[in-house]
């Protein structure tokens, strides 16, 4: 894919407007408040994973509405308690898959924690977390883009941004964890969750998005028309009555509106030629991002981004952070 979006130079400075409903704080407030009302009743269950250097533990806790939500916990074993922790959150269509394929953060010497994504993981990577009925959900696209965009409070996100919050706490809660020092990360739907937590919970160590989805969400369905934003499209194009009712929901899940209420230190990347996650919606994001920050930008890449590249730079930000 060649070069479709603004030059370099117009992207760096690239910073819309914010489509922000009056309401945005108080809802998130009101949905996490909610969700606290359940027990975070977290367990940590061993795991044989005949991995000689790893610990892993098969991880549920309480997620929004109190539903169980599946993850993988890993420590390295040769440890000095307590650790910082990276929690991690999984591309669009993706699970948990197994432990094996998480290995990176526990092999830098952090313990980890991996929230499996409701209802996703048949697609790419296999996942074990059912996303529950919602009352009051409309007919939608296939995907997950548009279940319940019709009120903000049956929109799927809703769900997966209030799991995410509360893997936070699950990973503060296990006695190997310095609580104090959470970092947050995911690439594309991951990067998205990953600005969500970091507007939503304000005490973290380091957040690291990496191409991130679900932000400024009418230039993608205006500039793309690619999977998954094309289920917005889609979905449009028939019910051509709800777009704006499509666009008020949206707004309360918009990136940008996460990012300017996040103050951790961030490390950002991009790809240039993305057409799936276009680098206008990253920059915009970026752009926004009210934190101390920076981003990699890869000139000649699509939605893969940095890719190992990428990995070896958060691998790098993490012990610079956590030197000592």
């Amino acid at each position: 894919m060649p070069l479709f979006d603004l030059p370099l130079q117009q992207l760096e400075a690239y910073r819309p407007d914010r489509d922000e409903p009056a309401d945005f704080d108080a809802f998130w407030q009101a949905t996490l408040a909610q969700t606290r009302q359940y027990p975070l009743a977290a367990r940590f269950e061993p795991v044989d994973t005949h991995l000689k250097t790893v610990e892993a533990y098969d991880v549920t806790f309480a997620g929004y509405g109190g539903q169980p939500i599946k993850g993988w916990f890993l420590l390295p074993v040769h440890r000095k308690e307590p650790l910082p922790c990276v929690v991690q959150f999984i591309g669009y269509g993706g699970g948990r898959g197994f432990p094996v394929h998480w290995l990176w953060a526990s092999a830098a010497g952090y313990a980890h924690l991996v929230m499996d994504t409701r209802g996703q993981g048949s697609t790419w990577l296999n996942g074990d977390t059912p996303d529950l009925p919602v009352d009051g959900a409309n007919p939608s696209i296939p995907g997950f883009m548009t279940q319940g965009i019709l009120d903000p409070k049956t929109y799927y996100y809703r769900r997966l941004f209030t799991d995410a919050v509360r893997a936070v706490e699950t990973a503060r809660s296990h006695a190997a964890v310095d609580a104090t020092r959470i970092a947050v990360t995911g690439g594309s739907q991951g990067g998205g969750v990953t600005l969500a937590v970091a507007g939503l919970v304000p005490d973290l160590a380091a957040v690291l998005p990496d191409v991130p989805f679900l932000c400024h969400y009418r230039r993608a369905t205006e500039l793309v028309g690619t999977y998954p934003y094309v289920e917005i499209s889609n979905f449009c194009k028939i019910h051509r009555d709800k777009i704006d009712t499509v666009f008020q929901t949206l707004s309360y899940f918009d990136g940008l509106n996460f990012a300017a209420r996040a103050t951790a230190p961030a490390l950002f990347s991009v790809g240039l030629m993305d057409d799936i996650c276009p680098p206008s919606t990253v920059y915009a994001a970026y752009n926004h991002y009210a934190g101390a920050k920076s981003i990699r930008t890869y000139a000649y890449n699509n939605h893969e981004g940095g890719d190992i590249y990428q990995m070896v730079a958060k691998i790098e930000y993490l012990a610079n952070l956590w030197k000592g």
